[in-house]
């Protein structure tokens, strides 16, 4: 999983910036979007991807933008359909508490195995640890268990964690950092157009207004990839914190367990 991790981040950028460019070039830059037939010239009225391609060299970097946050969406989407595991939550809870009243523990780290999950790998990390512990120490109190036990469930809780909100952090960046992108290409092509203008020395509002509309492109390539990764970052973050409140609640059954054995 770990050697998985690596090599995604790793070829995901260079890949998407490739495919960037591709597109950029030959898609958007073919010969039949422009006037005269080559991508030097004017863009056909009306044509929406010659006009994207004179947006300049930062639409390739928005366009990879969108390749990434896509293929980390989908990468993240997997990650957390794992994450919820082969057993119904709720299904997975109960029995793990009828085990635990019967104290089998292997039928416990067998059902853990069949969940394959976050679920799964928090109760068998810390029940394994914790039947080792009291098998070591036969003269610990119940106060000593409950305390260890609900020590372990902490600690294979935060182990766990991380692995679900991997790579978050990218697509929250590129939700933030597109529309910027986006407004960067917008000005420096307001001053390329409005610099021309000047070299001219005499006012063309057609070629000012062509020159704009070019520059502006970035920022409509800019403001969709933020909002489409806003959204997805907000999905897949809810998803997270059902799966962690769903650990949360089997830990709180499982310390309040222990803690019944004293009663």
């Amino acid at each position: 999983m770990k050697n998985y991790q690596r090599w995604f981040a790793a070829l995901v950028i260079p890949i998407a910036l490739v495919l960037a460019w591709l597109i950029y070039e030959k898609i958007l830059g073919a010969g039949s979007n422009f006037v005269g037939g080559v991508n030097t010239g004017e863009p056909i009225k009306g044509n929406y991807l010659g006009v994207m391609y004179k947006g300049g060299p930062l639409v390739v970097v928005l366009i990879s933008f969108q390749i990434i946050l896509i293929a980390y969406a989908v990468e993240r989407l997997i990650t957390l359909r794992r994450a919820y595991g082969q057993i119904q939550t709720q299904l997975f809870v109960s029995e793990v508490r009828n085990l635990l009243k019967q104290k089998k523990w292997e039928d416990i780290y067998a059902l853990c195995d069949q969940h394959r999950g976050a679920l799964g790998n928090v109760v068998k990390s810390a029940l394994q640890a914790y039947h080792q512990w009291e098998q070591a120490h036969p003269e610990a109190t119940q106060a000593e268990k409950i305390a260890w036990i609900e020590t372990e469930l902490e600690e294979a809780t935060q182990l766990e964690i991380p692995i679900l909100q991997k790579n978050m952090v990218v697509i929250s960046t590129l939700a933030q950092i597109s529309t910027l992108i986006g407004l960067l290409g917008t000005v420096t092509g307001m001053i390329v157009a409005f610099a021309s203008m000047a070299r001219v020395g005499a006012p063309d509002a057609v070629g000012l207004a062509n020159g704009i509309s070019q520059a502006l492109v970035t920022t409509a390539l800019g403001i969709p990839t933020a909002a489409v990764g806003i959204i997805v970052y907000n999905y897949l973050a809810t998803q997270i914190e059902q799966i962690i409140y769903s650990i949360d609640e089997l830990n709180f059954s499982i310390a309040q367990y222990f803690k019944l054995q004293t009663a």
